[in-house]
């Protein structure tokens, strides 16, 4: 009987509340529609911190002035307007606040909403996971989501085909002697140079930092560990490097000693022949030969080395661009596939410059498009395995972190050696651009400028 007056009470109230609101003087026209109060909801049930009840197909949540110490009432009923803002009665006769969206009013925060999914959130994929800026709190568990498995298929030979044409280019040029090949190869590289180092810096340094600062690693012991699997991957270069350099010099220091050390057929004929080659000058002796005849083992090993420290350094990222690419969400996956397109093709023509600036004599040609196929075909082989693992991958488990952020370390390490000093420095510093002239120089410079700024701006989506 007492529960049945207070419903009666509370129906009362309501439609005196309703009838005062009726009675008021029409307010200004505001920019907003009213909403549409249900006159009960019921189903209620939490979601974290927050109450949501049901009217219909529609979700409200509930806003309380203090947190109940009690169980939560299943329903309120009598629900009315104050204002713009709408209320219900919970069963012991309290107001609580009923949010209720408005048209061409700002959404509410909701905890309850799938974030990530929704447009222009601030949400992006970085090696297949979401990173949305400002979120506090991660699931560390695997996301199933519905994958566009046909369309990833397709896009694989697309990848393909657009590796292919920007390492093959630039071989092209040089095999084939077409117009303005000098000219040509050295926009390409210095372009490529640049896109080198930021990939080094922008996307491989920064990716291998978001991996290691990931909440589901947890914190790190050591907060330079990013730097220092970077720091890991100059020294190993600079050991092959330098040790190269090391077997060079000797190689020729004995075959100098031999020749000096022969006995004369001609009395004092060859006496000066010899004496020029008694000690190998060491600036002649660490330089790779640039023409197209025969080459000593030497001369090949110190030019090959650099184009393969660089393709290695490559390759190690493109796979995980290739897996990380197709694991990446519907909802930023062409976004994703327009920008590594063209990182693809950029990073292409850069390896490709190097491949092809090796002469014929120190490195064949079928042993450059071995080089370059190898390139042209580790994405796609790093997206085929991305497809296997689609329903299987997480993004965020602690090993995968960890694998993706040190294999990213590791080649930031490997293109900032190569870059800068086997690129940037050689080519400036003591190659063809040290004495070029103003046309040539500036036309070089504008190339490396712009091989950073495009790369670096792809960053922005990669």
């Amino acid at each position: 009987m007492l529960h049945n007056s207070r419903l009666l009470l509370r129906g009362f109230v309501a439609a005196w509340l309703g009838c005062a609101v009726c009675a008021q003087t029409e307010a200004p026209a505001s920019s907003t529609t009213a909403p549409e109060i249900p006159t009960a909801v019921s189903s209620c049930h939490a979601h974290g911190a927050t109450q949501y009840c049901e009217a219909g197909t529609e979700e409200y949540p509930i806003l309380m002035e203090a947190t109940p110490t009690g169980e939560l009432p299943s329903e309120y009923t009598g629900c009315h307007a104050h204002g713009s803002d709408a209320f219900c009665f919970a069963p012991d006769g309290s107001e609580v606040q009923l949010v209720i969206e408005t048209s061409g009013a700002e959404e509410p925060a909701d905890e309850h909403s799938h974030g990530g999914e929704e447009e222009g959130n601030g949400c992006h994929f970085h090696a297949g996971v979401e990173h949305c800026p400002g979120q506090e709190e991660v699931s560390c568990e695997r996301t199933d989501r519905d994958y566009n498995v046909p369309l990833r298929i397709g896009l694989l030979f697309v990848i393909l085909v657009t590796s292919g044409i920007g390492v093959f280019l630039p071989i092209a040029i040089a095999k084939f002697n077409l117009p303005f090949q000098q000219g040509s190869l050295m926009v390409v590289k210095q372009f490529g140079t640049g896109v080198i180092i930021s990939t080094a810096f922008i996307h491989l340094f920064t990716h291998a930092q978001l991996m290691f600062a990931n909440q589901c690693l947890g914190e790190l012991s050591y907060e330079g560990t990013t730097a220092a699997i970077v720091m890991a991957g100059i020294i190993v270069s600079f050991l092959i490097d330098y040790l190269s350099h090391r077997v060079v010099y000797w190689r020729r220091s004995q075959a100098s000693d031999r020749d000096s050390e022969a006995p004369s057929t001609n009395d004092g004929s060859d006496t000066a022949a010899k004496s020029s080659v008694t000690r190998p000058d060491t600036s002649t002796a660490l330089a790779p030969s640039h023409g197209h005849g025969h080459a000593t083992p030497g001369e090949w090993q110190t030019d090959t080395l650099t184009v393969a420290s660089l393709e290695a350094g490559i390759l190690f990222h493109s796979i995980l661009i290739g897996l990380t690419l197709v694991v990446a969400g519907d909802s930023g996956f062409i976004t994703l596939f327009i920008v590594i397109v063209f990182h693809q093709m950029f990073e292409g023509l850069a390896l490709g410059s190097m491949i092809a600036q090796v002469p014929s004599g120190l490195l064949a040609t079928w042993k450059k498009c071995v080089m370059g196929l190898a390139f042209t075909v580790i994405t796609p082989i790093g997206m085929a395995i991305g497809i296997g693992v689609l329903n299987h991958f997480n993004g965020n488990d602690r090993s995968t972190i960890v694998a993706i952020g040190t294999l990213d370390a590791f080649s930031a390490g490997i293109l900032v050696w190569v870059g800068v000093v086997e690129m940037l420095a050689k080519d400036w510093m003591e190659g063809p651009l040290l004495n070029a002239g103003v046309v040539r120089t500036l036309l070089a410079g504008t190339s490396l400028v712009a091989g950073l700024v495009v790369m670096s701006v792809l960053g922005k989506w990669a």
